[in-house]
C-alpha cells in the first residue's frame, strides 16, 4: 500500500456536498483508511459494474467492508455502514475476467441507504466531518504512538524501516492514525472500530492500545524464537561435543554401540555360509553403513537389509528321513485313504535314498473342502523329517507378495517366500501354497505368473527377490499347493506341478475316520474324556447320510461335534457318573430334523424315467431325468436350469431317435405330431454337461414305445448323432453315488474301463458294470423288454456278441463287468 505525501495541495481536499449517490464496492478481508492507495483484486460481476459506472462517471466509489469475508453475494445487513470515499487512479482487466484496480483512500463516509442493489449497490452516503481537538493530549498521544511504532516495526520485519522516518514528518493527528493503523497487523473488526471512531482523540487512545498489545506480542514471539534458536545451537554444540569424543575413542581404539552393532554385523557374515554373489553384495553394503551417520534413515535401511541377508538359510538343510516304512505309518497314521498321494510321497523319499540330490517335487493336491489337503502337507513334512511352512494365497493380487518390493520404497521387505523361508530356518522345507486357485489379478500385478518362477524346477534356483537383488536357491524345496478346482489355475501354472486329484471320501471311508478320528476327537476337545460316550454306526451313518453333504468331513466333524456339546451340557446337569449312547433315534433329538435326502431309486419301473448319475463339487449325486411325450407339433421342452452343454445333449439325443425311427418301430413323421417335454428334476439347482445324453436317449425311446425303464439301473456316457458312447469323468463319485441310492446296475462307457480300477473294492463288489459302446447297446441293456434282441429290425447279430466278449472278459477281475 501507498501513502500520499503530505502536501498542502493533498493534505485538504476540496470540499464535497454532504449527500450524494454512487456507487459502493464490497471489501473482504481489507480495510481502506483514507490517503492509503491500494491496489484491488476483484473478481464479482456486481463489483465489476460499479467500477464500470464509476469511471463512467467522476471516478468516485465508496469503500466499505463485509461483515463476512466468506459472504459471496452480500445483502445490506452484510455490509458496514461506515466506509471511505476514494477515487480510481487506474483500472486494468486482465485475461481471466478479474479487473485490476488502483484506489486511493479519501475522506470517511456513512451510508445512509441503499438506492439500489441490482445490478450493483447503488449508495446514498453521508461524509463525516471528523472532529480535531488540537490539545497537550492530542499532542502527548502523538508522541506516544510515534514512540510505539517505532518499536513496533523494529520487532516486525515485514515493515520497511524507512517507514519511521515517514510517519515521523506527519503531524496533521488525523493523518497520521489513519498511516499508522493501515500497517498494524490488526484483526478486520478492530480496523473498522478504528475507521467508525469519529473523535480523534480517542481514535488516537485506541489505536495506541492496540499498539502496546501487538508490540507484546511480538516481543513474546522474539522470545520464542530466540530460545528455539539457543536450544538449537546447544544441540549443534553437543553433536559437535559427540563428534570429538567419537574421534577420540577412535584414537583410543574403543567401540562404542554402533561401532560394536557394525563389527557384530561384520562377525555374523564371516561366519555365514552363503552364496559368493549374496556375501559380495553384503560387504558392499557394510563398507557402506560404516560410511553413514547412524542416525541417517538411509543407515537404518542398509542395516535391515544385511539382517534379512544373514537371517535367511542360504546352505542350512535338515536331513531327510528316508525310512519307507516309518513314513508309511506316519501318512496313515494322520490320513484315511488318499492312497495316490501317498504312494507319490513314498516314491520321492524312495529315489531320495538312492540318489544323493534331488529336485524337490511339485506337486498340487486338488479336490473339493475337507478333504485333507491343507492336513495332508504337515503330515508329508513329519513323514520325511521337514519343517513345515504354510502360505495362503486366497485373496492375493500383489505381485509384491510373491516377489517383494524394490529397497527404494518405505518400509519395503522381501516377498511371502523368502519371508517363510526365514520362519522355517531351513533350505529344503515342506513349503505348502494353499489355495493356490483364489489368487486375483489388478494394477499391482499378477501374483500367478511370479509364482511361474518359483515353481518351475529348472528356474527356481536363481529365484530372484527384489527386495535382496541376488538369486536365492529354492529347488530344495518340497511344494505342495492345494486347490478345489483347476480352472482357476492359469495354464501355465498348471504345466509345473504334479497334478494329484484327491476326489472325496466314500462313505464307508468316512465311517471309518469318524470312528477313529473325529469322534474320539471332539470327546476330548468337549471334555468328556472322562465319561463313558459310545456313538453307535447307526448314528454316524444317519449324520453322513442326511445331515451332511459334502465330499470330505468338514460338516461331519462339525454335527459329531454339536452333538458331544448338548452331551457336555447334559454331563455337567447329571455328573460324570452316566452313560451316554448316541444311537440313530437321539440324532434327530440333538441334531433336529434331516437337512437331506437320499438319492433313492424308484419303487416301481417308470416310462420315460430314467437314472442318471452326475458329479457335483460335494461328490456324486443320483439324477432323474423324465420325458413326456404329448400331442403336438414336433416342439422340445427343455426343463430343469439345464446348462447350454446339457441342452445340446438333448438335441443330439433326440436328433439320434429320429435318425433310428425306422429301426426303432417309430413312424417317419412321429415328431411332427407330438409334443417332448424332457426335464430333469430339483429345478432351482443349475445342471449342466454332457454325460446325460444316453440318459437322455433312454427316456425319448422308453415314452414313445410305452416300455418301462429298469429302475435298478443307472446309466452315464456323451452321446453321439451316430449313437456312440463316449467317455465321461468323475467316474468315482458317480459309482459311488449309485451305490448310495442301492442301485445295482450301471451302464458305463467302453473307454471307461481304465478308470473301475479307482473303484473301493466294496463298492465293486455289490455292482455291476456293463461297458457300452453304442446307444443300442444301451436301450437293450436298460428297457424292460421281452425280447431285447427284436428292438430294432432287420440289426445284424454283432453287437450282442461283442457284449458277450466283453462279460466274459469281466468275469476274470474285480469289479465285476457285464
Amino acid at each position: 500500500m501507498l501513502f500520499r505525501p503530505d502536501d498542502d495541495s493533498k493534505s485538504a481536499p476540496p470540499p464535497i456536498p454532504t449527500n450524494r449517490i454512487m456507487p459502493l464496492l464490497p471489501l473482504r478481508d481489507i480495510i481502506v483508511f483514507p490517503h492509503m492507495v491500494v491496489p484491488l483484486f476483484v473478481g464479482r460481476e456486481k463489483s465489476i459494474k460499479a467500477l464500470e459506472e464509476s469511471m463512467r462517471h467522476e471516478k468516485e466509489i465508496l469503500l466499505s467492508a463485509q461483515i463476512k469475508a466468506k459472504t459471496n453475494d452480500p445483502s445490506e445487513e452484510d455490509i458496514f455502514k461506515i466506509g471511505t470515499l476514494s477515487s480510481i487512479i487506474q483500472l486494468l482487466r486482465l485475461p481471466d475476467g478479474t479487473v485490476k484496480v488502483l484506489v486511493e483512500g479519501k475522506r470517511r463516509a456513512r451510508i445512509k441507504k441503499f438506492v439500489e442493489d441490482d445490478p450493483f449497490f447503488r449508495v446514498e452516503v453521508e461524509e463525516i466531518r471528523e472532529k480535531v481537538d488540537v490539545s497537550r493530549e492530542s499532542e502527548a498521544l502523538m508522541r506516544s504512538i510515534h514512540t510505539a511504532f517505532e518499536t513496533y516495526v523494529k520487532l516486525n520485519k515485514k515493515i520497511p524501516p524507512e517507514m519511521i522516518m515517514s510517519t515521523a514528518s506527519i503531524d496533521d493527528p488525523v493523518r497520521l492514525g489513519d498511516t499508522v493503523a493501515a500497517h498494524l497487523n490488526l484483526k478486520l473488526s478492530d480496523k473498522q472500530i478504528l475507521l467508525e471512531t469519529e473523535i480523534v482523540v480517542d481514535r488516537l487512545k485506541k489505536l495506541y492500545e492496540l499498539m502496546e498489545a501487538e508490540i507484546e506480542i511480538l516481543q513474546i514471539e522474539k522470545k520464542i524464537r530466540t530460545r528455539v534458536k539457543k536450544q538449537m545451537e546447544r544441540t549443534q554444540k553437543e553433536y559437535y561435543l559427540n563428534e570429538q569424543m567419537h574421534a577420540i575413542q577412535k584414537e583410543l581404539g574403543e567401540k562404542d554401540e554402533y561401532k560394536a552393532e557394525l563389527h557384530e554385523l561384520d562377525e555374523s557374515l564371516k561366519k555365514k555360509k552363503m552364496s559368493k554373489e549374496a556375501m559380495e553384495k553384503c560387504q558392499k553394503e557394510l563398507r557402506k553403513l560404516r560410511l553413514m551417520s547412524p542416525m541417517s534413515a538411509e543407515a537404518t535401511v542398509v542395516r535391515n537389509y544385511i539382517d534379512w541377508m544373514i537371517s535367511l538359510p542360504w546352505y542350512q538343510y535338515t536331513k531327510d528321513k528316508l525310512d519307507i516304512e516309518e513314513a508309511e505309518r506316519i501318512l496313515d497314521e494322520d490320513h484315511y485313504g488318499l492312497r495316490k498321494a501317498k504312494e507319490r510321497i513314498l516314491e520321492y523319499l524312495s529315489v531320495q535314498a538312492l540318489v544323493k540330490k534331488i529336485k524337490g517335487p511339485i506337486l498340487c493336491l486338488v479336490g473339493p473342502p475337507g478333504v485333507g489337503k491343507t492336513s495332508l502337507g504337515r503330515s508329508i513334512a513329519r513323514a520325511t523329517g521337514r519343517k513345515f511352512v504354510r502360505m495362503s494365497l486366497g485373496g492375493v493380487r500383489d505381485e509384491a507378495e510373491i516377489r517383494g518390493h524394490r529397497r527404494t520404497y518405505i518400509g519395503a521387505l522381501p516377498g511371502k517366500i523368502l519371508q517363510h523361508m526365514k520362519k522355517a530356518g531351513a533350505g529344503n522345507p515342506v513349503f505348502l501354497l494353499d489355495e493356490v486357485d483364489k489368487m486375483s489379478t489388478d494394477f499391482r500385478g499378477d501374483p500367478s505368473s511370479a509364482l511361474l518362477e518359483v515353481l518351475d524346477p529348472e528356474q527356481n534356483n536363481a529365484f530372484n527377490d527384489h527386495y535382496l537383488d541376488v538369486d536365492y536357491d529354492l529347488s530344495r524345496i518340497m511344494f505342495v499347493t492345494t486347490a478345489n478346482t483347476l480352472p482357476g489355475i492359469p495354464l501355465p501354472l498348471q504345466d509345473r506341478m504334479e497334478i494329484i486329484r484327491l476326489p472325496g471320501y466314500t462313505d464307508y471311508e468316512k465311517m471309518n475316520i469318524a470312528k477313529e478320528f473325529l469322534v474320539s476327537k471332539q470327546i476330548k476337545e468337549n471334555g468328556l474324556e472322562n465319561v463313558d460316550v459310545k456313538f453307535a454306526d447307526g448314528a454316524i451313518r444317519l449324520i453322513i447320510d442326511r445331515y451332511t453333504r459334502e465330499a470330505g468331513v468338514r460338516g461331519l466333524e462339525r454335527e459329531i461335534a454339536s452333538v458331544c456339546r448338548k452331551l457336555a451340557k447334559k454331563v455337567l446337569k447329571d455328573g460324570t457318573d452316566i452313560r451316554l449312547r448316541v444311537n440313530a433315534k437321539a440324532i434327530g433329538k440333538y441334531l433336529g430334523p434331516p437337512r437331506f435326502r437320499i438319492g433313492q431309486i424308484e419303487e416301481d419301473d417308470r416310462v420315460g424315467l430314467t437314472t442318471g448319475l452326475a458329479w457335483t463339487e460335494f461328490g456324486g449325486e443320483l439324477l432323474q431325468t423324465e420325458v413326456t411325450v404329448m400331442p403336438g407339433k414336433g416342439k422340445l421342452i427343455l426343463t430343469g436350469k439345464l446348462g447350454d452343454v446339457m441342452k445340446e445333449s438333448a438335441q443330439a439325443a433326440v436328433s439320434y431317435v429320429r435318425s433310428r425311427a425306422d429301426s426303432l418301430g417309430f413312424e417317419q413323421d412321429f415328431y411332427e405330431k407330438h409334443d417332448i417335454h424332457i426335464h430333469v428334476p430339483e429345478g432351482a439347482t443349475p445342471k449342466d454337461g454332457p454325460s446325460a445324453g444316453i440318459t437322455m436317449a433312454t427316456s425319448l425311446v422308453s415314452a414313445f414305445l410305452g416300455v418301462p425303464v429298469r429302475r435298478e439301473l443307472a446309466m452315464t456316457g456323451e452321446i453321439t448323432l451316430r449313437g456312440r458312447v463316449l467317455p465321461i469323468g468323475g467316474l468315482k463319485e458317480k459309482v459311488l453315488a449309485a451305490h448310495r441310492g442301492k442301485v445295482t446296475d450301471i451302464i458305463l462307457p467302453e473307454e471307461n474301463r481304465k478308470d473301475l480300477r479307482d473303484i473301493p473294492k466294496t463298492v465293486a463288489k455289490a455292482m455291476n458294470f456293463h461297458l457300452v459302446s453304442s446307444v443300442d447297446e444301451v436301450l437293450k441293456l436298460a428297457l424292460k423288454l421281452e425280447d431285447p434282441d427284436k428292438l430294432f429290425r432287420g440289426k445284424k447279430e454283432e453287437a450282442p456278441r461283442k457284449r458277450a466278449s466283453r462279460k466274459a472278459r469281466g468275469q476274470e477281475a474285480e469289479p465285476r463287468i457285464q
